[in-house]
């Protein structure tokens, strides 16, 4: 039977982090934090003129809420990868860790359920205010493209 020839294995091409872009891409956390005070003011405002006190009150707290959560997973995140950098501290986690991380979904489901009991805040403004995040790194999304492609980063 006849050998096949065997696959070139592919050369490593190593690439020079560029230090303007490391320096740019680091900022987009701020950048995304801004973002969201930003469009959570002007569509406090927006939903005020169009649809009244309740909504736009219901708006600005699910946007309240929604930061919390966005800070609370990066505080999360963060730690989860540093027990990955540094593995010879890595067991079980801690309880206080866990029982914080329950605590942080009871916090943001006993908001949702008392705007819903008591109506006196919007509850479609509270879970509209909860995709603040999205909308804020949607923008930032656009303006790292735009400068990836005005600048060359």
């Amino acid at each position: 039977m006849e050998e096949l020839p065997q696959p070139q294995l592919a050369t490593q091409v190593e690439v020079q982090p560029d230090p303007e872009a490391e320096h740019f891409y680091e900022g987009a956390f701020s950048r995304i934090m801004r973002g969201m005070f930003v469009l959570a003011a002007a569509f406090t405002i927006a939903a005020e003129f169009r649809f009244g006190w309740h909504v736009a009150g219901g708006f600005l707290v699910g946007c309240g809420m929604a930061i919390l959560n966005f800070l609370w997973i990066k505080r999360t995140v963060n730690a989860l990868a540093q027990r990955i950098v540094e593995p010879e501290k890595v067991g079980d986690p801690p309880p206080r860790a866990t029982f914080k991380f329950m605590v942080r979904w009871a916090f943001l489901a006993a908001i949702a359920y008392v705007i819903f009991k008591s109506s006196i805040l919007s509850l479609t403004g509270v879970l509209v205010g909860l995709f603040l995040p999205v909308a804020a790194i949607l923008v930032e999304a656009v303006y790292e493209t735009y400068a990836a492609l005005r600048r060359g980063l």
